[in-house]
Order: C-alpha cells, then sequence, then structure tokens
C-alpha cells in the first residue's frame, strides 16, 4: 500500500501551493474576484499562514472596519473606488492604483467613501 499522506495536487504541472480561492497559472482581473454586497464587507481570503495573509476586500459606500491593530505590516492596494485609510488618526483618501503600508502595532481603520475594493497583504514578523 502507497502513503499519500505527504502527497501534493498537481495544477498546470506545478505542485499545489498555499494560494487559495483564485485561479491558478491563469491571468486574473484582480478587482474581478470579490463582488460587492450593498451594506456589507465581503473578504476572500486568498493564503493565510504564520509569515503572510493575502484577502481580497469589497466594502458598500459608507462601510467600514474600526481601529484595530495588526500583528504585522499591513500593505494595501486599492483595486477599485475611493477609501479613506486612517493610521494614528491621520487619514488618507487613497484611490484605484494607489497603495499604503499600515504599520505593525499602530492603530489603524478603514472605510469606504463609495464601493471600494482593495488587497491586503500583512506580513508577519518572523518568530526569532
Amino acid at each position: 500500500m502507497q502513503d499519500t499522506s505527504n502527497a501534493t495536487t498537481v495544477v498546470g504541472g506545478q505542485p499545489e501551493g498555499p494560494i487559495k480561492n483564485i485561479s491558478i497559472a491563469q491571468p486574473v482581473v484582480l478587482k474581478d474576484q470579490v463582488v460587492y454586497a450593498d451594506g456589507q464587507i465581503v473578504s476572500k481570503t486568498l493564503a493565510q499562514n504564520n509569515q503572510v495573509s493575502i484577502t481580497l476586500f469589497s466594502f458598500g459606500a459608507g462601510e467600514e472596519i474600526a481601529s484595530h491593530k495588526a500583528g504585522g505590516d499591513a500593505f494595501v492596494t486599492v483595486l477599485d473606488g475611493q477609501g479613506v485609510i486612517t493610521i494614528d488618526d491621520a487619514e488618507h483618501s487613497l484611490t484605484e492604483g494607489q497603495s499604503i503600508v499600515m504599520p505593525l502595532g499602530h492603530p489603524h481603520a478603514v472605510r469606504a467613501v463609495s464601493n471600494f475594493k482593495m488587497l491586503l497583504v500583512v506580513v508577519y514578523p518572523s518568530e526569532s
């Protein structure tokens, strides 16, 4: 009997990796990978482990995530619409194509001025 406990799935000729919920080895339009829902925030996790978290978000106009602190540096790229990122009480208005880093341990919040989509990549400190 063959041991398959460590077997990996092959996708497009490559072993399946930690990225999920998105087409592999095919071009995609990132902002089309998460949908808008009126009055809601929708998230789609693409990767999550001890080193990094990659998540797509869509916000209905006026929706927000209250101020909080993250366990790593949080890199945001706006994919659609307009949002306000608050870091340490300083507001930054961002539109499609713009990015900002919310540093580790600093309070930050996100508010959608219009329907708003973003890619969030959180990079966690290495465990030394």
